[in-house]
């Protein structure tokens, strides 16, 4: 990493472009044209990847936003009030995705809309209130919301598709820094560790195999491999443990396997943040302190 290097500088590296941000050369992508039709296609992606990442249940169709904002406000119990918000914000987002198609169609059809058109700005307000309920939903593990999941589909719609896709650069940076935060976390905790030693090159691989995939899209023609190596990746790393070194005492056992667990959990933590292509600060937060406790009871286990 170059910290002299100025923000948002582009370079050629290996045959492809890449944008600097927060230390990090990230693989640029070509900017569709910036009309209604690729606005509603990439709209319609980011809703898509939003319902897959947080938990079941708020993909309620548009057609249905009236019944669920009802039953939203109708609610007086407070966790119940945040099921339904969050899935009065899934019909929202789909009310969105709806107006906007139907504003492509009249398009296809030589009809000009203007940016104040009053579906337009009912588009617009629709993915507005579903941001402001974004904050009520949690990641599909449980953990955390992923705030930026809910507002990009409404910055793709308020902003030029350029700045969009520089801002996603932005995020996909810090992305990558926290991978290799929660990476240097585990290879710190676990190879100092009798069962765990050599894990660090596995930990390094799959760091690595995560941060290519952060920063590649689904359409991308070498995603074949690149989803290949990093789901290989992840199985060497929580498939290495070295039998031999397992202590013989009961209560150390359940120590060393305590450790496994948390390895797994990393794993699936980085696996998040990677397929989200999004920070988790409370989660990655939450596994370091983990991570610090468990070292340190291995340390008044050792002593």
């Amino acid at each position: 990493m170059d910290n002299n290097v100025p923000e948002g500088t582009k370079q050629v590296i290996e045959g492809r472009e890449r944008v600097f941000y927060s230390g990090y050369w990230v693989k640029t992508y070509k900017v569709p044209e910036d009309t209604l039709q690729a606005k509603r296609q990439l709209i319609g992606a980011l809703t898509r990847r939003l319902f897959n990442h947080v938990e079941h249940g708020l993909n309620i169709p548009g057609s249905r936003l009236n019944e669920a904002r009802k039953s939203y406000e109708e609610e007086t119990s407070p966790e119940r009030r945040r099921v339904k918000g969050a899935m009065l914000a899934g019909a929202l987002f789909n009310r969105a995705a709806d107006i906007f198609t139907k504003l492509v169609e009249l398009q296809s059809v030589g009809i000009e809309i203007q940016s104040d058109n009053a579906l337009m700005r009912e588009c617009g307000r629709c993915l507005q209130e579903a941001l402001g309920l974004g904050r009520l939903v949690l990641h599909r593990s449980g953990e955390e919301g992923i705030d930026e999941l809910w507002g990009e589909p409404f910055k793709a719609f308020s902003i030029p598709l350029e700045d969009f896709y520089e801002s996603r650069y932005v995020k996909i940076a810090m992305t990558l820094r926290d991978i290799d935060r929660i990476a240097e976390t585990i290879q710190t905790t676990f190879e100092q560790l009798p069962c765990f030693t050599g894990i660090a090159p596995h930990v390094r691989d799959f760091a690595d195999a995560a941060k290519i995939k952060t920063e590649t899209l689904r359409t991308d023609p070498d995603i074949f491999d690149i989803w290949t190596s990093f789901v290989t990746a992840a199985e060497r790393l929580c498939g290495h443990f070295n039998s031999d070194a397992m202590p013989a005492q009961l209560e150390e056992q359940h120590l060393v396997e305590d450790g496994r667990l948390l390895v797994q959990q990393g794993r699936d933590l980085v696996s998040y943040i990677t397929r989200a292509r999004t920070p988790m600060p409370k989660s990655t937060a939450d596994y370091t302190e983990r991570c610090k406790a468990y070292v340190e009871r291995c340390a008044r286990r050792a002593g």
